[in-house]
């Protein structure tokens, strides 16, 4: 049985994904996550994956946004995307996630680290064919990056629909990697007169900037107020 078929497979808890050989945290175990939910929230709360492929043996690893449907994961964009074009022909993916939550400085350099969240995905993307689901993962992206924003703007024209190339992915081959806490120092460091603790880090908004053609009494949508990306604390480790 290879990974897929492996990957495939849910452990005895439904909400448990099965560790494969390409999923098996195993450098700091300790910090692995295999539940569902707990990849999911990080889903959610990032805004930028990286899409890691090889054609004709030359690698490739590419940013962009994403939706996510319940265990489907979305990407898109043009049908001339070289990307899209190589991944709707069943070639395997690797999709990587990292929230970055705070700088960790330590009392020697050696011990300097980060407190992250991050999930990889293995899987072979399969290209959306009917428009009622192209259209439920145009929706998923645009909630995604601002939940709300959907039922303000224009829906995708058919021409719009026709134009672009969406693929899916199953999210049953993934697992996430969590570092939260203080540095851990070497014991004799503890007594060295350096400031050593965490510096926490946070995707924040700025003041909004209107569109120079903004229509005359168009107001700031209510979602946009006071936007941010709230953490979820999904688990506890000590040090890279």
């Amino acid at each position: 049985m290879d990974n897929n078929q492996l990957g495939a497979k849910m452990s005895h808890s439904e909400n448990t994904l099965t560790v494969t050989q390409r999923t098996k945290i195993r450098r700091m175990p300790e910090r692995g996550q295999y539940e569902s939910q707990v990849i999911y929230d990080i889903l959610d709360e990032g805004l930028v994956c990286h899409v890691g492929f090889a054609v004709d043996g030359q690698p490739f690893v590419i940013p962009t946004t994403y939706g996510r449907v319940g265990d489907t994961l979305y990407i898109h964009g043009s049908p001339v995307s070289k990307m899209l074009r190589s991944l709707q022909n069943g070639i395997e993916v690797c999709i990587s996630i990292t929230l970055l939550n705070g700088l960790v400085l330590a009392r020697s350099a050696f011990h300097h680290s980060m407190n992250y969240r991050s999930v990889v995905i293995f899987g072979t993307t399969k290209p959306v064919e009917s428009s009622e689901e192209k259209l439920q993962a145009l929706r998923s992206f645009t909630e995604h990056i601002i939940p709300g924003r959907w039922a303000d703007v224009r829906q995708p024209s058919h021409q719009e629909l026709q134009g672009t190339l969406v693929l899916s992915l199953t999210l049953n081959e993934a697992s996430a990697k969590i570092r939260t806490g203080p540095p851990v120092d070497d014991e004799a460091d503890y007594n060295l007169p350096v400031w050593a603790g965490v510096l926490p880090l946070q995707l924040k908004a700025a003041v909004p900037i209107p569109d120079s053609r903004l229509q005359s009494g168009v107001t700031l949508p209510e979602y946009m107020q006071n936007y941010n990306r709230v953490p979820k604390e999904s688990g506890k480790s000590e040090e890279i």
